[in-house]
């Protein structure tokens, strides 16, 4: 959210949302601190007092922020109009794909945000944004699961986006090749385990019930 898009009196959660990209530019050389959020507020024009208000719980919240507003990003490029006229499988692929092209001009703030978020006192809730991503890009995808697939799902599409961005962010091939290549790969993988979980569901389905069976044994049909 450019500054200029910023009511008069905006809410710190306002700010936040605004300063979050130029946090992450800045990020690559002031590193995910202070620093890059006095770049950024100056970057924006917001009071330097009031962004370090906004983003006083340190680096996590910073690249917390930054992610959110990369996950925003994405539904901004990629509406519904977009995504509903491709196959599932498109929707997935389009998804990563159009956030590594968000996030390739910031790689070095991105590979600084992954070793903060790797260190033990923050895997909890590097866990957790990892997964608001995951569930973000499926709803984006038009998945309504709300069974045991519903979990699945994202535990699946959170370990390929993470072993994605372990690539993306040492890639040095032409328009990132490697990555793409990488992650057409990982999608195929995603959709074989989506279909093997609807072949043994439809399987199930026509699997005799022993609780039935029995029953029927103690109160047989008229």
């Amino acid at each position: 959210m450019p500054a200029q898009l910023l009511p008069a009196d905006p809410t710190l959660d306002e700010i936040r949302l605004a300063l979050a990209p130029a946090i992450g530019r800045n990020a690559a050389f002031d590193g995910w601190s202070t620093a890059a959020v006095t770049a950024a507020a100056q970057e924006i024009g917001v009071d330097a007092d009031v962004a370090q208000l906004a983003y006083k719980d340190g680096a996590m919240a910073m690249i917390d922020g930054w992610i959110d507003s990369v996950d925003l990003e994405v539904a901004h490029r990629l509406p519904p109009g977009t995504l509903n006229a491709m196959k599932i499988r498109q929707r997935i692929t389009s998804l990563l794909a159009t956030r590594m092209d968000i996030m390739a001009p910031d790689r070095e703030a991105l590979r600084r945000a992954m070793a903060v978020m790797a260190m033990p006192q923050n895997l909890a809730r590097a866990a957790k944004i990892g997964w608001r991503t995951a569930d973000r890009n499926w709803r984006l995808a038009g998945d309504t699961a709300t069974d045991f697939n519903h979990y699945t799902k994202r535990m699946t599409l959170s370990a390929v986006y993470g072993s994605l961005l372990v690539v993306f962010v040492n890639d040095d091939s032409e328009d990132f090749a490697e990555s793409r290549a990488f992650l057409d790969r990982r999608i195929e993988n995603v959709m074989q385990f989506e279909k093997a979980k609807a072949q043994a569901k439809s399987r199930s389905e026509y699997m005799p019930s022993l609780s039935r069976f029995i029953g029927r044994l103690r109160y047989p049909a008229r």
